[in-house]
Parts: structure tokens; C-alpha cells; sequence
């Protein structure tokens, strides 16, 4: 119940969820159960916590918040595009080598509600956990840091794509990108998840511009 809320927030990444009370009533469970769902999902990296300010969407920055938003003012989305084409395809091959069943079923589900996302904010939560579930799968603890920081960084900045549609087109190219590079990760195929990472990767930064 708990993970359905989440995913179906329209807050950015680092976005303030409501406070635990505040969840328990809304939701009709109990504040204790509200604590362990919340466990479950920093322990997925799904939300962080911070003891006297709340709990966050996303998983916890390398640095702090201030720091991030430091790093997104100084960023441009290009050298944030191409920070990500030095790390991403690395980190689909390596899913593609060492993920399992549970990692390719989170990758599955997330293109489905990516697809079914009746709004961007909607879909670009979805896109984020995808790309965080590609990274996990790689079980590289130091290159999952370092997405995480470089993730945190490129929510700060104001992206260059064009939005003429109110809700994602069915055609929306990501789609079936995302679906490209899922598959080759799932049938375990290095070189193609590689390949189809940076590919997409590509075709985003010729949409910035």
C-alpha cells in the first residue's frame, strides 16, 4: 500500500513525503506499520531519511542536499549527458552480467508504469527508478554511489526537452528504448544492453538541444 503511495507522487526527486502520522491517517494503518514499510523502501532505496527533517523521495545523496543543488548550479545538462554516457552503458553491461530475476521483474514493472504514467512528473519518477533499479542490478557498490550522486545532480538542473504534450505520447521514443536495453539485460547480453544504453542516452541529449 505504502509503495503504491510512493510510486504515485508527483514530487521530485529529494521531495519531502508527509510525516508519518500524516501518512498512517491518510493510508488507515497504524504509525508502526507505516515504520516498516518505510524501512523496506530506504533499504530498496526508494525514499531516505533524515532524523528531524523527514523522509525524502529517491535514494540518499552522497552529499548533502545543499551540495547538490551547489553542483546542479555550477552543471550544465550537457556535461550532465555526457557524465551519464560515461557511466550508464558501463552500468547496463554490468547488470546484464550480474543482475537477477528480482531486478529484471523492477525494470519490467517500471517501463509498465512508465507507459501508463498519465503525466510527465508521473513518468519521469517511473524513468528515475528504472534507470536506479539498471544500476542496481550491476552490484558495483562504488559505480551505484556514484549514479546516485550524479542522479541527485541532474534533477537540479531545468532540462531542455520540449514538452508539446500534456501526458506522454504512446510513440514516446524512451519507451521502447527502455524496453531495448531491459531486454538485452534480461537475456543476459553485455554488449547489447551497452550498446542500447548509450544509444538512448544519445537520442536524449539530441533532444536537450
Amino acid at each position: 500500500m505504502l509503495r503504491d503511495f510512493v510510486s504515485e507522487q508527483t514530487l521530485p526527486l529529494n521531495g519531502r513525503l508527509p510525516s508519518e502520522r500524516a501518512l498512517a491517517e491518510q493510508l488507515k494503518i497504524s504509525r508502526g506499520e507505516v515504520r516498516k514499510a518505510m524501512a523496506v523502501l530506504e533499504a530498496e532505496g526508494q525514499v531516505w531519511r533524515h532524523i528531524g527533517r523527514g523522509t525524502f523521495i529517491g535514494a540518499r545523496p552522497v552529499f548533502n542536499l545543499h551540495d547538490v543543488e551547489y553542483l546542479g548550479s555550477i552543471t550544465s545538462p550537457a556535461q550532465i549527458i555526457d557524465a551519464r554516457l560515461a557511466i550508464e552503458p558501463q552500468l547496463a553491461r554490468l547488470a546484464a552480467l550480474n543482475g537477477v530475476q528480482a531486478d529484471f521483474a523492477e525494470m519490467t514493472a517500471c517501463n509498465r508504469r512508465a507507459r501508463g504514467a498519465k503525466s510527465w512528473s508521473v513518468y519521469e519518477a517511473w524513468d528515475n527508478r528504472l534507470h536506479l533499479a539498471i544500476a542496481q542490478a550491476s552490484r558495483n557498490k562504488l559505480l551505484i554511489v556514484l549514479f546516485e550522486t550524479l542522479n541527485a545532480v541532474r534533477r537540479s538542473p531545468v532540462w531542455g526537452d520540449l514538452r508539446f504534450n500534456p501526458v506522454p505520447p504512446g510513440n514516446h521514443l524512451s519507451f521502447s528504448q527502455h524496453e531495448t536495453v531491459c531486454d538485452a539485460i534480461a537475456r543476459r547480453d553485455p554488449d547489447q544492453a551497452e550498446i542500447g544504453m548509450r544509444a538512448h542516452l544519445h537520442s536524449v541529449r539530441n533532444r536537450m538541444r
